[in-house]
């Protein structure tokens, strides 16, 4: 989510639409077979446990100013599988011809410098250690990647909420990874915007109804993480009365549940809440931070000049299953305050998860007799 959650826009002409076919299983692209190890290094049924999502607002950017921090943070943290949201770099493909989702844009001298940035980037430690798998938009816009440690063995990476189909979602907004026991689903959610006759209302919408469809359809453990750009409820925000009567230049949605600041209108809250609840899902870090925390309970961060300067939301999430709540050991936000620190350059901060090997480990859990 952008800074005052203004939509980005694209930039360049509409591309035409992508190819039918991609191939979903495949771990490619320059980072992935020379940065990231491609091939034979996983062990198929070893079931990571360690989790990181960001939103890096560009990760181009990031890697050019912030990386050696961020790297830090990774080595410490030391994550199984990254999801990154807003990769916002543009998929392989000349001007005018069908573009490939999975690969980085190399037909041009500057597309091709800004890959080489990315290859020395995830070249070295940490992320050496790492295979990626990418999702790209057709322009800088949105996009998502998901890293994964070469000792686990996904068994398939899909890009797609309709899991039958081989096609990226639009704008590169969904990697799904699974491995042996569980399904992990790393999403950027469009943002609802402030209009109706601007369509977003309607693209959120739509957006919700697939993630509901989706998630009852899921049939083993699963882990949903990434910018869901939503705060289910009012502790999930810093100034619940500021976000709620929020307007854009002094616009009133016709509909009162579609009024305030987008990602904590009623409407998307409530569709939030339904999804969770008719999909037998628990927000981990709800789930284990009962109260709100107005230093490190928020993952974005308004800028820190003008209206939103200390107005933050908790807008980056983990989900996952019920039957997975008896393992949560941890879900933390890696970030706090106003000056940003601990957002490496973005408006997000990372957001962590880590499970036990089993129930019978997680904190306060008991065997059964």
């Amino acid at each position: 989510m952008k800074r005052f959650f203004q939509p980005v826009p694209k930039e360049g002409s509409p591309a035409k639409r992508r190819p039918s076919e991609v191939v979903a299983s495949d771990c490619v692209d320059g980072p992935a077979a020379t940065a990231a190890g491609a091939g034979g290094e996983g062990a198929p049924g070893q079931e990571p446990r360690r989790f990181m999502t960001w939103n890096a607002n560009s990760l181009l950017l990031r890697m050019k100013s912030d990386w050696p921090a961020f790297c830090q943070f990774v080595s410490r943290l030391d994550p199984d599988v990254i999801c990154v949201q807003e990769v916002r770099m543009p998929a392989a493909g000349s001007k005018g011809a069908p573009k490939n989702p999975s690969e980085l844009k190399d037909d041009t001298s500057s597309s091709r410098e800004e890959k080489q940035i990315v290859l020395r980037a995830l070249s070295s430690s940490p992320f050496k250690d790492y295979r990626v798998w990418w999702s790209l938009s057709d322009s800088k816009y949105a996009g998502t990647a998901v890293f994964v440690k070469k000792m686990f063995e996904p068994k398939k990476v899909s890009f797609n909420l309709d899991r039958t189909s081989s096609k990226h979602e639009s704008d590169g907004r969904v990697i799904i990874v699974e491995f042996e026991s569980l399904l992990l689903l790393n999403t950027y959610a469009p943002n609802n915007g402030w209009k109706e006759e601007e369509n977003s209302f309607q693209r959120r919408r739509k957006w919700d109804k697939r993630m509901f469809e989706f998630v009852q359809q899921v049939d083993k453990p699963f882990i949903w993480c990434g910018d869901l750009n939503v705060s289910h409820e009012e502790i999930d925000v810093s100034h619940p009365d500021f976000f709620s009567s929020a307007k854009l230049n002094g616009y009133i949605p016709p509909n009162k549940e579609d009024c305030g600041q987008p990602g904590f209108t009623l409407a998307e809250r409530q569709r939030f809440g339904n999804i969770l609840s008719q999909g037998k899902l628990v927000d981990a870090y709800r789930h284990l931070h009962k109260e709100k925390d107005m230093e490190c309970g928020f993952s974005w961060s308004g800028n820190p000049i003008g209206k939103y300067r200390g107005k933050r939301m908790r807008i980056d999430y983990f989900i996952v299953s019920e039957r997975l709540k008896d393992r949560l050991v941890s879900c933390e936000i890696h970030g706090h305050g106003i000056e940003l620190e601990g957002f490496y350059g973005s408006d997000h901060c990372p957001v962590s998860l880590e499970l036990s090997k089993d129930a019978a480990e997680a904190p306060g859990s008991q065997n059964s007799s």
